[in-house]
């Protein structure tokens, strides 16, 4: 069962991947294939971490492989809004060198050369 919140939307021509909670090892498997059936509509993904409050080295894993497959595809996932401690494990891990991490949502849109996106819907 998965306890972390993911809501998918598509906003124009990307998919808007919204996560709140906590990401680990419990939750990273589930995670993986929302990432992975998302991709595989649009590889277009913008992924808001604006709610997430932690996130683990397997969570982290989750995150790359969904991006190598939306590049694959001719897409991108890119990084809006982590918060200090998530900002500071992918800092911590290097692989903020490798995302594109951008302060909000629409920053990672506009980064990105995508349309740009209305405020995310925050967690309930």
């Amino acid at each position: 069962m998965i306890t972390t919140k993911i809501d998918v939307r598509a906003c124009g021509g990307y998919l808007i991947v919204t996560m709140c909670g906590e990401l680990d090892a419990v939750d990273a498997e589930a995670v993986g294939s929302v990432l992975t059936s998302a991709a595989d509509g649009n590889p277009r993904l913008a992924v808001d971490l604006t709610g997430l409050k932690f996130i683990d080295c397997c969570a982290l894993g989750v995150l790359a492989r969904a991006r190598a497959q939306a590049r694959r595809a001719g897409g991108d996932l890119v990084l809006a809004a982590p918060g200090p401690l998530v900002r500071r494990t992918l800092t911590l891990a290097e692989m903020s060198h490798g995302f594109a991490v951008s302060a909000t949502t629409a920053e990672a849109v506009m980064a990105a050369g995508w349309a740009h996106v209305q405020a995310p819907t925050p967690c309930a």
